[in-house]
């Protein structure tokens, strides 16, 4: 097959999936999909192919977990009928011999508690496959370096099981990777630093795993990079360079340390949650000024005064818990969310937060364990919006009765505490 028709077939295999053409979850019917997406006789699948998936059966067999019904996903694999006809196979012709395209080993609509057992490095010989997923379950057990020998492969996603072990670095250098998922695992050790040189791939998710060490200083080998996900796991160092083409960042819950300046170029970022680490340094205002959805930093070591150089549009913004200071700015009255507690913040708080908290544009300001010295004169029966969640205690300041759920605190902080504020 060339490279346009593996194009081709990769594109017609998304698309029919997405509008529910084909499921990988069912069997076929004795048929494979063609380049250009069209039904094409059934051939003899290769024999190669074959002992690979006779090897990984062998390896594996469904959970059986009460309450819920068992449901035999295995049940259609038996070699006196055609493989292709198998549930979770799917086959192409590839240089006039049927072949293993695509792989999925379990029912990904959750109707079953998945697979268990483990991978054989015989999945390596499935040297045409452009998918490998595993629907959640309970395959434990180390990656198989084998699966380098699939340099056609573009999806891997080896998700929600429990998969143990280092990543192999020959794995992380598959050079046609577009998603590479591990993530909900319990994988551990560094991540290879030949992953961030893979120039196709768009989607990097590894959280929930005990993975440790220093990233990759950059990432930039990976132009199109899309959608990062490293949540907690037990990396440490300091932020690395990433592609201007991403969107999505999620490491939180890790040990980074080092300041936010490495991200100000990536002026596409619609998700940055680097809440629950070591980062330190001031919070730049040109970070306030991407296109985010949310801004999560907190518990963290960030210090200085937040001085937006413009209307902070950002929906929500949580900045609680660091060492931050100075007085509050008005231009964070625009967020939709806002959470500054547990900081060092000094003044009154703005009229303005006030005043969206009373038209509803503002659903929830957390101010609570700070330093403030004022809060607004309200309006006399005044209605705080049910949608809305107020929290100012613990301040240098009365607290008017706004009747809105809040942690349990004390109301104000010991006066010795406020006399130099």
């Amino acid at each position: 097959m060339s490279v346009k028709e593996v194009i081709l077939f990769s594109v017609a295999l998304v698309l029919s999936i997405e509008l529910g053409l084909f499921d990988m979850s069912s069997r076929s019917s004795g048929m494979v999909i063609g380049a250009e997406g069209s039904s094409v006789p059934m051939n003899s699948l290769a024999a190669n192919d074959v002992a690979a998936l006779k090897a990984v059966r062998s390896w594996l067999h469904d959970v059986d977990f009460n309450p819920v019904p068992a449901t035999s996903f295995l049940s259609s694999w038996n070699f006196n009928a055609d493989p292709c006809s198998f549930d979770g196979v799917l086959c192409d012709v590839v240089l006039g011999e049927t072949r293993v395209a695509s792989l999925t080993l379990g029912y990904a609509s959750g109707s079953s508690a998945g697979l268990q057992g483990r991978l054989h490095p015989s999945l390596g010989s499935l040297s045409a496959l452009l998918q490998l997923t595993l629907a959640p379950g309970k395959i434990s057990g180390p990656i198989p370096s084998t699966l380098a020998n699939l340099t056609r492969l573009q999806n891997l996603g080896l998700s929600h099981n429990l998969l143990t072990g280092t990543i192999p670095a020959e794995v992380a250098a598959i050079p046609n990777l577009v998603t590479l998922d591990l993530s909900f695992n319990r994988l551990s050790g560094p991540i290879p630093f030949r992953l961030a040189a893979l120039p196709s791939l768009t989607t990097l998710r590894l959280a929930h795993n005990r993975l440790y060490g220093a990233l990759p200083a950059s990432f930039l080998g990976c132009p199109v990079l899309d959608h990062i996900d490293l949540s907690r796991n037990f990396f440490t160092g300091p932020l690395p360079i990433l592609p201007p083409s991403l969107t999505h960042l999620d490491m939180s819950r890790n040990q980074l340390n080092g300041d936010l300046l490495s991200l100000l170029d990536l002026r596409d970022l619609s998700f940055l949650d680097l809440s629950r680490n070591r980062i330190s340094g001031f919070l730049p205002a040109e970070l306030l000024a991407l296109p985010l959805m949310l801004l999560s930093l907190h518990h963290n070591t960030l210090s200085g005064i937040v001085s937006p150089d413009q209307l902070v549009t950002i929906p929500t913004v949580d900045l609680s818990f660091n060492q931050l200071s100075g007085p509050l700015s008005p231009l964070f009255a625009f967020t939709r969310n806002l959470y500054l507690s547990h900081n060092q913040f000094v003044g009154p708080v703005p009229q303005e937060y006030i005043d969206q908290l009373l038209s509803s544009s503002m659903h929830t300001l957390f101010l609570q364990h700070n330093f403030l010295t004022d809060f607004p004169n309200l309006p006399d029966g005044f209605s705080m919006p049910v949608s809305a969640s107020v929290c100012v205690q613990y301040n240098c300041m009365h607290i008017p009765p706004l009747d809105s759920p809040c942690p349990p605190m004390r109301a104000s902080r010991p006066f010795t505490q406020c006399k130099s504020t």
